[in-house]
């Protein structure tokens, strides 16, 4: 009988070690993140439109490229590229994440972004390889790094780049934006920043400001909405600790709606 009981406890502590160990290698990167480049296909002007496809765990995400003030924003590196002039990313709309009273912006369980690749000559393939650092998140959140590369000639089009490029956010126009202005005004340590814009609703809103300054750190964003007019303001501070001319047409404005995210380069003054 002792055998018996004993052999029971041995076998529950394996099953806790075993599942402890599982554990530990679900929270590493292999587990929890797989990355290819989708090659796609050539344009009729020259370039070509390939894909990064980030498949994650479930329950997992990662971050858009701003991400909110608790995320990590990716970074690239086309260097190592062969034929490659540069790379536009089409970035589709993210979800909006709130974790423990912070908001973060990004992708869960997955994201294909598009690449378009202008190559520096275009009769000719091209071999794309990218280094991506980027964070992923869950209970925990971690650093992640991806080595991809892929050969880019004729190809044909792709289904999952497609529809990652039907999923980007619209621009005004096509929102039906009436008119946007944005005022400056200077704090402390930079700008803060309010544009009113003339747009119709789309569900629940959350308001993204960037510059054309990747050093301006830019805080999250308060919006409210009366009828068709949204209002919404963030503080912009420097490198340099004080106020600094702003480049407005830099600006881009990013309502994530529900229903639909609008995206509007450049904020003139009222």
């Amino acid at each position: 009988m002792l055998k018996i009981v004993v052999s029971t406890l041995c076998l529950a502590a394996a099953a806790v070690v075993l599942g402890s160990a599982h554990a530990a290698r679900a929270t590493t990167q292999d587990d929890v993140l797989q990355a290819d480049l989708l090659p796609g296909w050539q344009m009729q002007n020259g370039h070509h439109m390939a894909g990064l496809r980030l498949q994650l765990a479930p329950s997992w995400k990662t971050y858009w490229r701003s991400p909110g003030e608790a995320g990590i924003p990716p970074l690239f590196n086309w260097s190592g590229s062969v034929n490659v002039k540069s790379v536009k990313i089409h970035w589709p709309s993210p979800a909006v994440f709130h974790t423990n009273g912070m908001q973060t912006i990004g992708y869960h369980d997955g994201v294909v972004l598009p690449l378009e690749v202008v190559p520096l000559d275009a009769s000719k393939p091209v071999e794309l390889r990218a280094g991506v650092d980027l964070g992923v998140c869950n209970q925990i959140c971690m650093p992640a790094a991806v080595q991809v590369s892929a050969v880019l000639d004729k190809g044909a089009p792709d289904a999952l780049i497609n529809a990652a490029l039907e999923a980007q956010p619209v621009g005004g126009k096509r929102a039906g934006l009436r008119a946007i202005s944005c005022e400056v005004s200077p704090i402390a340590d930079g700008l803060r920043l309010t544009a009113v814009l003339d747009l119709p609703q789309r569900g629940a809103e959350t308001v993204v400001f960037e510059t054309a300054d990747p050093s301006v750190w830019v805080g999250e964003a308060e919006s409210a909405r009366s009828g068709g007019r949204l209002t919404a303001s963030a503080d912009l501070v420097a490198s340099s600790g004080a106020p600094f001319a702003l480049d407005r047409s830099g600006v881009v404005v990013t309502v994530l709606g529900a229903n639909g995210s609008v995206e509007i380069a450049g904020c003139p003054a009222p």
